[in-house]
């Protein structure tokens, strides 16, 4: 039986996994609630304000699972909101298949949390599919010609657009391109303060000022709760 489990196992894809752990979700819909989060090796963006760079270099430690082992570990913490993130979840490679494995459950409710760069359009056919919490990245990061903007056609209420913002001008920019895709219409919609970079009052200021009605602002929960630089929280 054992050796039947070994073989099943090779056959199986494989992914890079730097940490796994239980918290609570700190943004999206879902914000408050426990999850159980699988966090992928690697990034293909670079942006200037990551809190989580380390889980992207070549030699970040990691371990090799299965999509099984994955799954028996969600199943084991008994937390029915699972988050795959990164780094950038979406570049590793077979991750349909651990989609598809998840997703066959259906206690499980299946979030990817993913840059904004990569093509959503295989996953968002999928059936049943994840949910998805897409960034775009505004000029805070330094990434904002890597997004790719036909991934808001792919979006459904299911799924949440969100702007990290560090300046007056990111705010603007997040209001053309929310206004130009008719998000509010399509997705959730949230702002973010880059970590330290701006006051959350001028962001609330800005709502109020260009009247942007269905768009909510975030904290990332876990940073005021636990130390920032804090891992597996």
């Amino acid at each position: 039986m054992k050796k039947q489990v070994q073989e099943r196992n090779r056959k199986m894809g494989t992914y890079q996994v730097v940490e796994t752990f239980v918290s609570i979700n700190g943004e999206g819909t879902r914000a408050g609630e426990l999850a159980v989060f699988v966090r992928m090796k690697g990034c293909n963006l670079r942006c200037d304000y990551c809190d989580t760079m380390w889980a992207n270099q070549a030699d970040a430690e990691s371990v090799s699972m299965t999509e099984e082992e994955i799954y028996q570990y969600v199943k084991k913490t008994g937390v029915r909101n699972v988050t795959l993130t990164g780094g950038e979840p979406l570049l590793q490679k077979n991750i349909k298949e651990l989609l598809a494995r998840l997703l066959q459950d259906k206690e499980l409710r299946v979030e990817i949390e993913t840059n904004g760069s990569v093509d959503l359009t295989d996953f968002a056919n999928m059936e049943p599919r994840p949910s998805f919490t897409m960034d775009y990245k505004l000029g805070a990061s330094g990434m904002e010609e890597k997004m790719c903007h036909s991934n808001f056609l792919r979006l459904n209420k299911k799924d949440t657009v969100k702007f990290v913002a560090g300046s007056r001008k990111d705010l603007e920019r997040a209001a053309q391109v929310i206004e130009k895709y008719q998000l509010q219409e399509r997705v959730s919609v949230y702002f973010s303060p880059v970590f330290g970079a701006i006051e959350p009052e001028e962001m609330v200021n800005f709502l109020i000022e260009k009247k942007l009605n269905d768009v909510r602002i975030q904290l990332q929960l876990h940073k005021i709760i636990w130390d920032p630089e804090k891992r597996g929280v």
